[in-house]
């Protein structure tokens, strides 16, 4: 059966107009020293910028090679305009940086995007498409390189390297929360695909007659799944909590709420369905799951196991591990900066 447990690169960019001037500041002041070899931190350990970019909030922190983590800097992801999303985001990076310098950064961000060229459309920042997200940001360090990966990308690195990935070989890592994104780990290697899109498990079709998804097809994994889908489903179903939240929704499951309960069934059965098929396709070991979602794990684990049960047939599909992410919202960080510290692990 099943095993559903809880365990513990871009050219330097063109000039372009930005905000938060004071980081492509400093970058241009230690241009001399980053010219001979990569920047350190006082403990003589490699510094990178890592940015994750949802749909919710916006964050940024200095992570070391040995994982270490500096103060975490987040704004809420505004719903306005592409400079104003990318104003945000500027000023993330520059409490992040906080003055240092910097070798590098790594972007993981909600999809799709394209990492060849460097941009961004993301289904849940409607303010953002085609947004030349690397380079602006290549811009603000003055130039210094830039790696923009998938988020769900980037939690599986970092779930693979430092969380409840370590020890296999292929692996789904998912994050389930305002969107529903999903990153590979075949071989012990990112498969992003040729666009840097693959594992894209979230607009994977699970319902042929379901809801319209923002992406453009109906019957998602994202539409039935994702936090906000959840909300509205218990609120359409008479749902009445005391705010129309994933937190809130939750809290009435765990009162015995029906309608709430049924709500994360449905969600659950998605995710089953979703998962069975993704690992029919990769042959997976474990399936990795994080996000706002997955925090109201004591909800969520018990239909997923009784779904697995339903929808993974094949032996090969049941034997698949799913876990909860092991690191609380840090894996997209800690991934980015892997991929930064040690281009080789892409």
């Amino acid at each position: 059966m099943t095993d559903v447990r809880e365990t513990a690169s871009a050219p330097p960019a063109t000039a372009a107009e930005t905000n938060g001037s004071s980081v492509s500041e400093r970058s241009e002041r230690t241009d001399e020293h980053s010219a001979s070899g990569p920047s350190t931190d006082e403990g003589g350990l490699l510094s990178v910028l890592a940015v994750d970019i949802g749909g919710t909030k916006l964050a940024a922190a200095l992570v070391h090679s040995d994982g270490s983590i500096g103060p975490l800097a987040t704004r809420p992801t505004p719903k306005g305009d592409a400079e104003e999303v990318f104003s945000a985001l500027a000023a993330v990076a520059t409490e992040a940086v906080g003055g240092e310098e910097v070798s590098g950064a790594g972007i993981g961000s909600a999809g799709p995007l394209d990492a060849i060229a460097g941009t961004v459309s993301p289904v849940n920042i409607p303010g953002w498409r085609g947004f030349p997200v690397r380079d602006r940001l290549a811009a603000l360090l003055g130039g210094r390189r830039v790696v923009l990966v998938n988020d769900a990308v980037a939690g599986a690195m970092g779930e693979y390297h430092h969380g409840a990935g370590r020890g296999v070989r292929a692996m789904l890592g998912m994050v389930v929360s305002t969107g529903v994104g999903g990153g590979l780990i075949l071989d012990g290697r990112v498969y992003a695909g040729p666009t840097g899109n693959a594992g894209h498990i979230g607009h994977t079709v699970v319902d042929l007659g379901g809801d319209p998804c923002p992406c453009g097809a109906r019957g998602c994994v994202e539409t039935i799944t994702s936090g906000p889908a959840m909300v509205r489903w218990a609120l359409a179903n008479g749902w009445s909590g005391p705010a129309a939240t994933g937190v809130a929704l939750a809290a009435s499951a765990r009162d015995g709420d029906p309608v709430a309960l049924a709500a994360f069934d449905r969600s659950a059965r998605a995710l089953a369905a979703g998962i069975s098929s993704a690992a029919a396709l990769c042959d997976l070991d474990r399936v990795v799951i994080g996000g706002g979602v997955a925090r109201a794990w004591d909800l969520l684990e018990p239909p997923l196991t009784a779904a697995m049960a339903d929808y993974a047939g094949l032996a090969f599909v049941r034997r698949v591990e799913i876990v909860r992410s092991a690191l609380d919202g840090q894996a997209g960080l800690l991934g980015v900066a892997a991929l930064v510290h040690d281009p080789e692990t892409a």
